[in-house]
Order: structure tokens, then sequence, then C-alpha cells
């Protein structure tokens, strides 16, 4: 499994942030940085964008996942721009309930993850 960070990107990715937050597992990650969406899009992986939205109808655990596919998630404060919603092939979001809107970027990434894992192993 690989990372790839789009940016501007708000969160520290440092390799020293990055073990501090990962501990032992910083350096196993597979990371690559892109300047820009249109550099992502020119070098990204063969298969599916698959946004994270608390825009979408679908939820996530109603969602088939392929081995291909590339999870897609985007600021917490204001999700993905317009042209990067547009230029993903799914678009999921994670279920609340109550009056809860979403869980932070992590958490959702978390979970997403997990569930396209259980799906494909």
């Amino acid at each position: 499994m690989s990372l790839h960070i789009t940016d501007p990107c708000a969160v520290p990715l440092s390799l020293k942030s990055r073990r501090r937050a990962a501990r032992d597992y910083a350096d196993m990650a597979d990371m690559t940085r892109h300047d820009s969406w249109e550099t992502f899009q020119q070098n990204r992986p063969t298969g599916r964008l698959v946004l994270l939205t608390t825009k979408a109808d679908q939820h996530l655990w109603d969602f088939k996942f392929e081995p291909t596919d590339t999870l897609v998630m985007g600021r917490e404060s204001a999700g993905v721009p317009e042209d990067v919603h547009n230029a993903c092939d799914a678009h999921v979001k994670l279920p609340m309930f109550g009056a809860a809107r979403s869980l932070n970027v992590a958490m959702t990434a978390g979970r997403a993850v997990s569930e396209a894992l259980r799906q494909t192993r």
C-alpha cells in the first residue's frame, strides 16, 4: 500500500513528524509527494479514484472496493476542490448517526482503509 500526498498539504509530513505520529511504522510507509493535483493525475496508480466525502450518497459499508482503488481524502475544513471531486470515479461517505457530521480525516482514513483491505484482502 502506498500513500500519495498532493500539495498544498496542511499536515506536517517531515520524517520527524511522521515518526512522532506513526512511531515504528513511519519508515514502512511508501510515500510519494506530488506538487499539485495535475502532477498526481499524470503519475497516479491505475484503478478507480474513490473519494471519501460527506457529500456522497453511498455508504462506505455498501461500497464494493477493488484491489486497485485509490482512496482520496480532502481537508477536514473544506473537503476537496470541485475539480478533484469531479475527477473521482466514486464517492462514498462514512455513515454518521445522530447530529454528528463527520469524523476527522485520520479516523475516516483509518476506517476506509480498514474496510477496503477487509474486502480485498
